[in-house]
């Protein structure tokens, strides 16, 4: 069972032609063990009030047309999606192959996906071209299948591809597939590959040291890293100490 378009047959119908200006080839990364990740700071994870405010936005807005979409006329759904279209005129669609070497095109949001297979398969080796191949989404899991009628017949922001999206591709020889594999692209593309976008670089907070713990704050240091203690610890501690004095002046005047 086909999952994706058919090859151009070997007789007179000529492959695509891909402009070099259409589409952008970013190489694979080198190996992680040559240069490590780094370690993002606490900061960067904690949301500010204008994250908490636009998430909570985004679900009531999520809630809501769950709750209203039963009752939504055709007239006003067509609406919302044009809306959608307008504001989206066009999808960037990156297709990742299993060696991570990425493929990049820009394309009408009004386009199906039958249009991103005709892409894919064009910067393929001609002796790959013939192999069926999927584009799937993950996680969770979602097959782009062309010859799924839920799929086919729908526009890429009919299918949420908008304004960009990355799409894994699974061949249907798993020799292909393997991580050790070059992605099947023809020469004169795969010669156009260029390095992705370094990330941004974090800068820590003067509050932390190098070694990560917090900086004394013009306390005096002494040989082992002193150790805070709770406020409420310390009362505690204040406590017992009086008690146990008190205790001891009792027991010597017995």
């Amino acid at each position: 069972m086909s999952d994706t378009p058919r090859a151009p047959s070997s007789g007179n119908t000529a492959p695509l032609a891909v402009e070099p200006s259409d589409f952008k080839v970013y190489k694979a990364p080198a190996s992680s063990s040559g240069s490590p990740l780094r370690e993002l700071p606490e900061a960067y994870f904690t949301p500010t009030a204008a994250d908490l405010k636009a998430a909570q936005a985004t679900l009531t807005a999520r809630t809501q047309s769950l709750v209203n979409a039963p009752l939504q006329l055709r007239a006003t759904r067509e609406a919302a999606e044009k809306a959608k279209r307008d504001r989206w005129p066009n999808t960037t669609i990156r297709v990742r192959f299993s060696d991570l070497t990425q493929l990049e095109k820009i394309f009408p949001s009004s386009d199906k996906i039958r249009s991103v297979y005709a892409f894919v398969r064009s910067s393929l080796r001609d002796d790959v071209k013939p192999i069926k191949f999927i584009l799937y989404q993950s996680p969770p899991k979602r097959d782009l299948k062309v010859s799924d009628p839920k799929v086919r017949d729908l526009t890429l922001a009919e299918l949420q591809l908008a304004p960009s999206s990355v799409l894994l591709l699974r061949f249907e020889d798993e020799s292909l597939n393997r991580s050790g594999v070059p992605a099947p692209l023809l020469s004169s593309i795969a010669a156009q590959a260029i390095e992705l976008p370094k990330p941004p670089v974090f800068e820590e907070p003067e509050s932390v040291s190098k070694s990560g713990t917090p900086s004394s704050r013009g306390l005096p240091s002494t040989g082992s890293e002193q150790k805070k203690i709770p406020k409420w610890l310390k009362a505690g501690l204040s406590k017992q100490t009086f008690f146990s004095a008190h205790v001891t002046v009792v027991q010597i005047q017995k």
